[in-house]
């Protein structure tokens, strides 16, 4: 009976802890569906796009800041992002993104350094996509989850805070500001 009683406590103190967890995920995307200006993707990335960025560990420490010039371009329906990145150490990176939107409004990007497909949704202001990026760290490179959210403040301006797992256990966020050139 003891043993019963125990491992009932205990599936419910996983349970309750579950319930306590999910409590605390993000809002779905559509929670933004009201929100003011209307993000349009195609319209927002083309052109000369610039933004600023740092990563922050889990403690807070800035740890990389970087720059990063995007260049959009529409082609047989799909969206490039040409995207040159410029780091605090002088390092440099290019990732080109392709995005393109399905029949059911998401939308699904891939790049030489995401794994597989970047998986993403429009509502209001905001995007919220996932994905898996191939982090550089040294001489070597790790598969770390992303879940990234950005939110349009203005037609120029748009503010992006992105978590990066890697197991479930967050390492670090990325934050950005984009600025639209010309505007």
């Amino acid at each position: 009976m003891r043993k019963c009683i125990q491992s009932w406590l205990s599936k419910a103190a996983l349970l309750a802890a579950t319930l306590l967890l999910a409590s605390c995920a993000a809002p779905d995307v559509t929670h933004y569906a009201k929100v003011q200006p209307k993000l349009d993707l195609v319209t927002y990335f083309s052109g000369t796009t610039d933004a600023w960025g740092m990563f922050q560990q889990r403690n807070g420490e800035v740890t990389k800041r970087f720059h990063v010039e995007i260049i959009g371009t529409q082609k047989d329906g799909k969206l490039i992002l040409d995207e040159h990145f410029v780091y605090d150490d002088g390092t440099k990176q290019q990732r080109i993104w392709t995005l393109v939107k399905s029949a059911d409004g998401l939308w699904h990007g891939t790049a030489a350094d995401v794994v597989g497909e970047a998986i993403g949704q429009v509502s209001g202001n905001t995007l919220h996509w996932q994905y898996t990026l191939l982090l550089p760290v040294d001489n070597d490179s790790y598969q770390m989850r992303f879940d990234d959210w950005m939110y349009l403040m203005d037609d120029q301006s748009m503010m992006n805070r992105a978590s990066m797992s890697k197991f479930g256990i967050e390492f670090g966020q990325v934050t950005l500001f984009f600025k639209k050139r010309g505007g």
